[in-house]
């Protein structure tokens, strides 16, 4: 059994501060807690205490119990009255799907983008695989997902789809967790560069087909990682 495997989830979650104010002090507990989650801070199957999280918070049990319904809404966690709360197994099957969902928009979005090239969002996309690849040289992994997210964002504006990756990234909770997992055990990060290079040259040279077909073709990857980790770490996949 791997270090992940044994990892006991002991996320330390940003008290309050100001910045808090101009939103709900609820959905930001949420935005916190998801973001624990997707992570793998919190790793399935831990326990979630209303009253720790408040205090970590500094906020009320009151915010922090609308955050959990919440995320028990979006397949995050279980919520059992008298028995507590936790954090749910990955699902290999909604993973699947929502994996199916997010390629059918953004493959689109990819096709769209390369029918008009925005050459000044491409220079930005440019300067993200830049990024990666000194992300890569470095092994932060972490930076590396959020630069992912960045560049996948910029090819969506580069369509005029900017509003639609709101949507996107509401799907792509679950397949975050398996991304967390994933780099650099099941998947090489030099491996996603290269297929979002390949995506951004047929944007750049006006190929619709070409740049939905590279876009697939790297959303099709979690599907090779997915059985990998499934089998690596089967205490935190439900099925």
């Amino acid at each position: 059994m791997n270090s992940v495997s044994k990892a006991i989830a002991t996320a330390v979650l940003a008290p309050i501060g100001p910045e808090w104010e101009r939103t709900s002090i609820s959905a930001r507990v949420y935005k916190e807690l998801r973001k624990a989650i997707v992570s793998m801070q919190l790793l399935p199957g831990h326990t979630l205490s209303e009253a720790e999280i408040a205090r970590q918070l500094g906020t009320s049990r009151q915010p922090v119990r609308e955050a959990f319904i919440k995320l028990a809404e979006a397949g995050f966690i279980e919520i059992k009255p008298q028995k507590g709360t936790q954090v749910l197994k990955i699902s290999s099957g909604e993973v699947a799907n929502a994996r199916y969902l997010r390629q059918t928009l953004e493959v689109a979005i990819a096709r769209r983008s390369a029918e008009k090239p925005d050459h000044a969002t491409l220079k930005e996309i440019r300067l993200i695989l830049d990024a990666q690849l000194r992300a890569c040289k470095s092994d932060d992994h972490a930076g590396f997902i959020r630069l992912d997210d960045d560049f996948h964002r910029l090819v969506a504006i580069a369509g005029g789809f900017g509003k639609m990756w709101r949507l996107v990234e509401d799907l792509k909770g679950q397949m975050d967790r398996v991304r967390f997992l994933s780099i650099p055990e099941a998947t090489p990060m030099m491996r996603l560069i290269e297929q979002h290079t390949e995506v951004a040259d047929c944007i750049q040279v006006g190929d619709p087909d070409g740049a939905g077909n590279a876009m697939q073709r790297h959303l099709s990857e979690m599907l090779i990682s997915l059985p990998i980790l499934a089998e690596r770490h089967p205490e935190l996949f439900s099925d």
